[in-house]
């Protein structure tokens, strides 16, 4: 899969610095993946649910939260945010 816009990722890291490796470890599996559907995904990631167009991605112990759009297609993953559990729950990424 082609992961676009690792930045958000990186950023995530800056203002959270426990983050780092966790998404590392996750941008790793994502970019060599070859996902097909969500029954693929939550082989590697069982907690990660869809939202609408959604893909959204747990860290830490449920206390962050990674929101992804993924075309299966062009097998090319977007990131559109990095989110507290407190953050998601707002709902305003989804609108």
């Amino acid at each position: 899969m082609h992961v676009l816009s690792r930045k958000k990722l990186l950023e995530a890291a800056e203002n959270h610095s426990h983050l780092g490796e966790a998404w590392d470890v996750w941008y790793r599996i994502a970019k060599k993946a070859e996902w097909r559907n969500l029954m693929e995904v939550r082989r590697v990631f069982p907690s990660a649910d869809t939202v609408g167009i959604f893909t959204v991605f747990n860290n830490k112990g449920n206390t962050f939260r990674l929101i992804t759009e993924i075309n299966y297609q062009s097998r090319r993953i977007f990131l559109r945010h990095v989110l507290t559990h407190a953050e998601y729950n707002k709902g305003d990424w989804a609108r």
